[in-house]
């Protein structure tokens, strides 16, 4: 086993001829791999054949997402991560929300990455990224080649120094029938899920900040079942905050004896301004908008007081705008 840091940003490694997750690290051969694993497919009751749109505008069936892997890391570590998985889902809210948040990072990200992994190979296509990437920005390669450091930990010890650097909530739902859904957004490495009795919200690289920004609603929600409509309030909250974060995390990286060590480095550094652009409700309606599409509800019914947006909250303990 090659043990050194592997970073497929360096190259642009994103050609099918090595792992995804570990480059060349094992001499085992590869498998193709799907992106959404067939046990969430059957629990979920999707055929395979449903269609998603990725960024380069491709339409794309759900099982022909797939990704290079080496046969060693899945068979021996990726497997492993997606049965516990699969058996928390399979108990609903109880069994996910007692899932430890590291394991919950690594297949959130592992998704999050595989899809990045897909869309890069799209732009690469394009011609949207140089041969050394330097059409793309080095502010968000450097955010995906940290958020891969992280995932060496699926299949190799990685310590992160006193700091966990995702935000996520798991919350019960009204409906212990929801359908499964979940919506990404890559440039802030945000994601949200519902199915069944639960729903999952994360921001992969924020260093716990978007949870501590919106702490006054999630302290409000503890133990209360929500609906549908409150659940996509929720995640659009965080999805709108992950856009204004203003920083990005820089850390300490060192490879000592085969280990990992990550430490984090002060998100305040010598910028005084606040961590977050101030909150706009006009711009907060709109992806509120987006996000109740399902119940039809227009901007100008969400925003027609624009000093207090259309929420399904009793106190909706929205940031100040």
């Amino acid at each position: 086993m090659n043990t050194a840091l592997y970073n497929p940003f360096k190259n642009f490694d994103f050609k099918n001829n090595k792992c995804f997750l570990s480059g060349d690290t094992f001499l085992s051969p590869l498998a193709t791999v799907n992106v959404l694993p067939d046990w969430l497919l059957s629990m979920a009751n999707l055929s395979g054949n449903e269609q998603i749109q990725l960024l380069d505008e491709t339409i794309r069936t759900y099982k022909s997402l797939v990704v290079p892997a080496n046969v060693t890391v899945f068979d021996n570590f990726i497997s492993p991560l997606e049965d516990k998985v699969a058996l928390a889902f399979g108990k609903g809210y109880e069994g996910v929300s007692a899932l430890p948040e590291i394991d919950l990072f690594n297949w959130i990200g592992k998704l999050m990455y595989s899809f990045l992994y897909i869309e890069m190979q799209g732009a690469i296509r394009l011609q949207q990224l140089s041969g050394d990437g330097m059409n793309m920005s080095q502010g968000l390669m450097h955010k995906f080649g940290n958020l891969h450091t992280m995932l060496q930990s699926i299949y190799r010890e990685v310590v992160l120094e006193d700091f966990a650097p995702w935000s996520i909530i798991v919350v019960p739902l009204e409906n212990e029938n929801t359908p499964f859904s979940f919506r990404d957004e890559i440039n802030t490495l945000t994601f949200s899920l519902k199915f069944k009795d639960f729903g999952i919200i994360a921001c992969l690289q924020d260093n716990g900040t978007n949870k501590r920004y919106h702490q006054e609603i999630i302290d409000s929600i503890k133990d209360k079942k929500l609906s549908e409509q409150q659940f996509e309030e929720i995640a659009a909250r965080f999805f709108y905050s992950a856009y204004l974060f203003n920083r990005l995390p820089e850390y300490n990286i060192m490879l000592v004896e085969d280990i990992i060590y990550i430490d984090a480095m002060p998100l305040k550094g010598m910028q005084n301004k606040p961590l977050f652009d101030t909150w706009a409700n006009k711009t907060y309606g709109q992806v509120l908008e987006n996000f109740w599409k399902p119940w039809g509800h227009t901007l100008f019914e969400i925003i027609k007081d624009p000093t207090a947006p259309m929420s399904y909250f009793d106190e909706p303990f929205l940031p100040a705008s």
